[in-house]
């Protein structure tokens, strides 16, 4: 593997800000040699996506004949972020996913956001990897822009993550890495699974075998190995339903992550320490695969508490 620098700069007090990428290659380049690029990092609490490339550098070190094309990785976007634990840039205080696509007489972030789209132009294919913030989980899902979905939709069903997500385009959404490469013709997808601060090795290895299984499929990697591909559930056949908390207090879990329910279980209760009393029961608005739940107990009217991707609300 070849490691260079995409971007520098000097800090105060003789520190210097360097951001790095690996990249593997094959033995022998022809013109049709495809290129994809492995993204994460761009918050600093999301350390998911660094587990990811970490197995996958691992798989790729250890069966270098396989390598029919170009993978470049980039581990740390937000080295600084990932150095003081901290979302955004420390600081500017930026969300570097919310800079792009920057320019290089920019401020430093958008420097730094320009420095990385102009690296990973020319991909075929980008994989925009994060994890959701310390106070929610996420199965490993795909969420992609509607605009975009027609190539890049047969794409993440290669990934073998458990829920595609096409959303409508949002104006704050064209400032994202993932918008802004699309635009650009790199057919991008952005992956969110687990737990801020935290790395859920089983999902890490869940998505090591949908990347491995989308780059064999794009002759990236040539391998007579099979890699677990799961067929998603997609948006594009439902609705996502939102369970916000009624009342402050904790919330206490009553079923389990990912699992299949039904209208009207009981995902948990909001309970209240002091008087020893239940303020509220939360209740399933539909059937489906509840795919994000809280994490973090202590929570306020209004808190996000879980998604579920069910029927129609023409069926309920």
């Amino acid at each position: 593997m070849q490691i260079t620098e995409i971007f520098s700069s000097q800090l105060p007090v003789g520190e210097k800000l360097t951001i790095k990428k690996g990249r593997f290659e094959p033995k022998e380049r022809k013109p049709d040699t495809k290129r994809i690029s492995i993204v994460s990092g761009t918050h600093g609490d999301e350390l998911e996506g660094q587990y990811v490339i970490y197995l996958l550098s691992k798989w790729l070190n250890e069966n270098p004949d396989t390598i029919s094309g170009i993978v470049d990785l980039y581990p740390a976007v937000n080295a600084l972020g990932i150095d003081t634990i901290t979302r955004g840039f420390p600081i500017y205080e930026v969300d570097l996913n919310r800079a792009f696509p920057g320019s290089k007489h920019d401020y430093l972030p958008g420097q730094l956001v320009h420095a990385l789209a102009e690296d990973v132009k020319g991909s075929d294919i980008a994989i925009d990897i994060h994890s959701s913030n310390i106070f929610l989980k996420e199965i490993p899902q795909i969420r992609i822009n509607k605009e975009f979905s027609p190539s890049t939709l047969p794409l993440a069903k290669k990934l073998n993550c458990d829920f595609i997500w096409i959303h409508d385009a949002v104006t704050v959404l064209e400032a994202t890495f993932s918008h802004t490469m699309n635009e650009m013709g790199t057919k991008t997808l952005v992956v969110e699974m687990g737990v801020g601060m935290t790395l859920t090795q089983v999902y890490g290895k869940q998505l090591l075998s949908g990347i491995l299984n989308l780059m064999k499929s794009e002759g990236i990697i040539s391998t007579d190995e099979e890699f677990e591909q799961r067929e998603p559930f997609s948006s594009e056949v439902g609705d996502v339903f939102y369970i916000n908390s009624p009342s402050a207090g904790l919330f206490v879990q009553s079923i389990t992550h990912c699992a299949i329910i039904k209208k009207g279980d009981v995902i948990g209760t909001i309970v209240d320490p002091l008087s020893g009393k239940i303020h509220d029961t939360l209740y399933a608005p539909s059937g489906g695969i509840l795919f994000t739940l809280r994490e973090f107990p202590v929570v306020y009217e209004g808190s996000l508490i879980a998604r579920i991707f069910g029927e129609s609300h023409e069926n309920n």
